[in-house]
């Protein structure tokens, strides 16, 4: 399944439906388990360690040997979604049936590795495999079982099952120009897997339906290519800047794709041939680190992601399997670090998340303004090597989702999604 379909399927649920288990939209925020001990304040600048360059290529330059870092992201969602109803028009007039609650979330593993090779005074190179898109949400079968006769399994509609994966290789190279600014720059090539499906919601099927009982089955994958800009500016040894652009493309996503775009009656669109279009958002960081004396240091960011860019997902062939109409999101975080001896150091961040979603909102992938709060630990095994670990409990807002799709009765529900986040990892410089 590619990253296009990821999208596609993380579009059409975002669309259809949309959640995140990580930050808004479908973005994730895995890339170390240092940076998840700070809420990933300062992240794009610190440099202690080679995860840096998932956020500036730059900062390879405050390396001056060759240095290795992998770990894993573990993420453990806890989604909830109640208060649920279908409405539909009867003889009488409108009705409203309750829908049992549903809890949707589940564990994902994100691992990742970096390295960071110096080739003199100036010029450093490095490679890397990490995830910045990723989404799980899976109703269980028979959701929404309990409603009444005609309309048994209409909130399946809505909710279905959206499984997005990613891996990011990035390519990097980072050059100092002088003793306070180095510039970085590096490609992206990214693949994407996924799967989305949407339950027809009717009992029984249209006669004139065959071949499927889906209103969305997609299933596909694919490779994107990008690319990210970086710099660094280093006031003096205990204080310095970094600025970060990424670049995300266009994916076309090719696979199996059923659609069919009203829920009562039609048959599938004849896809064959076509790739569905999804828009990745760009982002731009401003990342700042001050240690103020031996003992402690402050650290920030502000994130920009530009999900405005997501407004419809549609095909090569210019069907608009959904509009999404999402706005633009921002990261703000704060953290501290603290040098407490040789073997340990600690750390603990905080950081405000806002929603991508806007007026269009769903079940199947809940979204909310939300507030990260961290805390994490580096200890040294000896002068070249460490372990660090990393621990975040992400909540969200109670959001209230009123869905419609053509053919399908209304849904109104509340949605909060919860999520706890560990990560470990393992640094060795040469």
């Amino acid at each position: 399944m590619s990253i296009k379909k990821r999208y596609l399927t993380v579009a059409i649920a975002a669309s259809i439906s949309s959640f995140n288990i990580q930050a808004a939209g479908f973005q994730l925020n895995s890339q170390s388990a240092t940076g998840l001990g700070r809420a990933f304040s300062g992240d794009a600048v610190i440099a202690d360690n080679a995860s840096v360059m998932a956020k500036n290529a730059a900062a390879m330059s405050l390396f001056d040997s060759p240095t290795l870092s992998l770990g894993v992201i573990a993420i453990d969602s806890e989604i909830d979604v109640k208060n649920t109803s279908v409405t539909t028009l009867t003889p009488a007039g409108p009705a409203s049936f309750p829908v049992d609650d549903a809890a949707i979330g589940g564990m994902s593993y994100i691992p990742n590795i970096y390295y960071i090779h110096p080739i003199n005074d100036q010029l450093a190179i490095g490679a890397a495999l990490y995830s910045n898109f990723g989404t799980l949400t899976e109703f269980p079968n028979g959701y929404s079982g309990n409603l009444p006769g005609p309309l048994s399994g209409s909130a399946d509609v809505y909710g279905g099952t959206t499984e997005v994966k990613s891996i990011n290789l990035g390519l990097s190279a980072s050059y100092r120009l002088n003793k306070q600014l180095s510039l970085g720059a590096g490609i992206d090539v990214i693949y994407g897997s996924g799967k989305f499906t949407r339950g027809r919601g009717l009992s029984p099927l249209p006669s004139s339906v065959t071949g499927t009982s889906d209103l969305v089955d997609i299933d596909a994958d694919g490779f994107a290519l990008g690319f990210n800009l970086g710099s660094v500016f280093e006031v003096d040894d205990n204080n310095r800047f970094g600025l970060t652009y990424r670049f995300s493309p266009t994916l076309e996503a090719e696979g199996d794709m059923a659609y069919i775009p009203n829920a009562s009656v039609g048959k599938p669109y004849d896809l064959s041939g076509e790739k569905l279009k999804m828009p990745l958002p760009d982002m731009a960081e401003f990342s700042g680190f001050h240690k103020l004396n031996d003992k402690f240091a402050v650290h920030y960011s502000v994130q920009w992601i530009g999900w405005s860019s997501f407004d419809k997902l549609e095909t090569t062939g210019g069907t608009i399997i959904k509009e999404y109409e999402w706005q633009d999101g921002w990261h703000y975080a704060i953290g501290g670090t603290y040098y407490l001896n040789n073997k340990w150091t600690l750390r603990a961040g905080y950081m405000y998340d806002t929603s991508a979603q806007d007026q269009l909102t769903s079940i199947s992938v809940p979204d909310s303004d939300r507030n990260w709060i961290s805390g994490g630990f580096t200890y040294h095994l000896d002068s070249k090597s460490n372990i660090d670990f990393g621990l975040t409990y992400l909540m969200g807002k109670d959001v209230n989702v009123n869905e419609s799709t053509t053919g399908a009765p209304t849904l109104t529900a509340t949605t909060k999604a919860n999520a706890w986040l560990y990560g470990i990892q393992y640094s060795q410089s040469f």
